[in-house]
Order: structure tokens, then sequence, then C-alpha cells
């Protein structure tokens, strides 16, 4: 990337109450499921939401599945063209739902993303971040989540969408079970590493053990009572500078206060500030 502006993105996940609305999934169809306002009436709907960002200075966005209130052909061109008019990148649809290394379901969880993964295609994404899995971390299951995201990255085959899966759930709890996951596969999907999904003592030596191998990242900060987390934030953004990662940050705001535009705004700072360093 060739500057740090570039290396700042926002997903939709940090803007709940600013679009309202969201739709979640059934995994027992690929219907849009019914709207759900849990997080309010909301300010902007999804088509205007890439003027508006580009408004506010950010020019690449990740999208979560259930942010969608329709996969129809026509609505998903208007919102890449809105994309498009805006100059905001669409770097990666999160497709927010799926246990591929289910016993039982994973075959057709595996169907299910794989209805996404057009979705994405047609929205021009640089990225589809698929759910490695939620099972523990045995062999076996880690071995049906090698087999299933084969089988998607085999049905994606030519496309210029990257599929990426990421350290989330009891599978990927920790390095050596992400190491063992792409090791496998051999360089056919990639890693986001999100750098809220573990804790404990060895979370930023964790962190920086699979960061040298991530191609996009999850750069998500605590608040405490409205003021961010420098210490917490400024070690995992080091963890990583130093294992050599080069990707985007894409800024993740998930508390009630300071409120999502205010919150965004104080972690690009934070993240920027220590690029330029």
């Amino acid at each position: 990337m060739t500057s740090i502006a570039d290396r700042i993105a926002v997903s939709t996940w940090s803007l709940h109450r600013i679009l309202g609305s969201i739709y979640p999934h059934d995994l027992t169809t690929n219907a849009i499921g019914p709207e759900d306002q849990r997080y309010g009436d909301g300010e902007e709907p999804l088509l205007g939401l890439p003027s508006v960002l580009s408004n506010h200075g950010y020019h690449r966005l990740e999208l979560v599945s259930f942010h969608l209130r329709s996969r129809d052909s026509v609505y998903l061109g208007e919102l890449r063209d809105q994309l498009k008019v805006s100059g905001v990148t669409l770097q990666t649809l999160l497709i927010d739902a799926g246990d591929i290394s289910h016993p039982e379901h994973g075959a057709r969880d595996t169907k299910w993303i794989a209805g996404w993964l057009e979705v994405a295609n047609e929205l021009g994404a640089e990225n589809a971040r698929v759910i490695a899995g939620k099972q523990k971390p045995t062999r076996d299951a880690l071995d049906r989540s090698v087999k299933a995201l084969t089988t998607l990255a085999d049905g994606n085959a030519g496309s210029k969408v990257r599929l990426v899966t990421e350290n989330w759930f009891d599978l990927l709890a920790e390095p050596a079970h992400v190491h063992y996951l792409l090791d496998k596969l051999d360089g056919r999907v990639g890693l986001l590493a999100d750098m809220g999904n573990w804790t404990g003592p060895e979370k930023y030596a964790d962190l920086q053990s699979i960061f040298g191998r991530a191609e996009l990242c999850h750069a998500k900060a605590s608040f405490i009572d409205g003021d961010l987390d420098e210490a917490d934030y400024g070690l995992c953004i080091a963890a990583a500078e130093e294992a050599g990662y080069k990707g985007p940050y894409t800024l993740i705001f998930d508390s009630e206060v300071p409120g999502e535009w205010h919150g965004l705004a104080a972690e690009r700072d934070f993240v920027t500030t220590r690029l330029e360093a």
C-alpha cells in the first residue's frame, strides 16, 4: 500500500447505529432475513454510506453480510455504483455466519457460504472473509475446515475475490491452529488477523505469531469510559508492525461512547500516528 491513508479502512460492524437495521441470517435459506432494528432507526441507508464515508475521509470499506437488505442484482449493482462514484473500495465482504467445521451441518453451511461468495463477486469485493469454524480445535474439526475451505476456493477459482479466514471462535483460538490450517491450505486462503478476538497474558505474542501471515487486519480498540485504551492498542499495533504486516488496518469500534464517528476518528488518529513514527 502506497500511503498511510491507504492503510485505513472501516467496517460496517463499527456503524451499527448509523445504519440501524440488520438482517440476521438463516442458514437454511439464501433469502435475506426479516429486518431487525435492535440498533435503532439509523441515520443513513447502506446505499448512502459510501459518500458519507468519503466525506469523513475513509476510502476503504468492509461490509458485514447482515447489513445487506437484498441480494437482488439490481440492488447490488446500485451499491457497487455508489462505491465507485464515491471513490470507496469494497475491501472485504464479511460473511458473518456458518460453521463449516460442524460434523452435521458443515456441508450445508459450506453451500450457503458459496452463495455469498457470488454476492462478493457481484459487488466487486477484493476479499471475502469466511469463518473457519466454531467447533473445538480437534484434528478432525480442523481437517473438516480445511476440506470445506478448499471446496470454497475451488468454486471461486478464477475470481478476483480473495478468500480469507480469521482467528475467531474456538477452532482458531490459538496460533498453532491458525498455522496448521493455513499450512494445509497452501496459500489458497489468506488470513485476516483480528486484534480483539484473543485475550490473556500471551495475547500480544500470539498476535505477532500470526501477523506475519496476515493480509488483512481488524484493528479493534477498547474504550474505557469513552477513552481509547492506548496501552493495549499500541501493543497490538506494535505486534502487527514488528511481524512485518503491511496491509490495511480496518477500524473496529464497538462501544457505546464516545459515539461511532468519534470512536473511529480516535482509532484512526492513533493508528496513523503510530505508523508515521
